[in-house]
């Protein structure tokens, strides 16, 4: 089983029901791994928001980017690419703003922030990449396609 515990059916579902991400620690620098997904979560259909404070105002993949989570609401499903350490404050502030889910990239792990999440009704996907496991599981060219 995987370190967040849900099913390949929880991940799908997931994916293939939430329409506006929220991706925190978007990069515009070639070859990051944050502007990599966010690119893959647009051509995959959804609405995604880039949140980086760094690039406030300033366009990644031709949206807009924001500087704060609040900024980016309304929240689906907030996408943490940030060290595990910092995971939590992202995690509880993403509750806190009503969004549905939280997903801690690759080895991004904060099992107490995942507990917090779980407690307050909000999934949480642990350690995992949206792309990888898009392809994993056999999704769609696009969602709602």
């Amino acid at each position: 089983m995987a370190l967040d515990g849900l099913t390949d059916s929880a991940v799908r579902d997931l994916l293939l029901a939430t329409r506006r991400i929220a991706v925190v620690g978007a990069s515009d620098r070639p070859g990051r791994p944050s502007g990599g997904v966010f690119a893959f979560l647009l051509g995959r259909g959804y609405d995604a928001v880039p949140v980086n404070p760094a690039l406030n105002g300033r366009s990644l993949q031709g949206v807009p980017s924001v500087a704060t989570l609040e900024e980016a609401r309304p929240l689906d499903l907030v996408d943490v690419f940030r060290r595990s350490e910092e995971a939590g404050a992202v995690v509880d502030e993403a509750v806190r703003l009503g969004a549905r889910a939280v997903w801690l990239q690759l080895g991004v792990v904060d099992q107490a922030a995942a507990e917090r999440a779980r407690a307050a009704g909000v999934v949480c996907v642990m350690d995992r990449c949206p792309a990888i496991e898009w392809g994993r599981l056999g999704l769609p060219a696009r969602i709602g396609g």
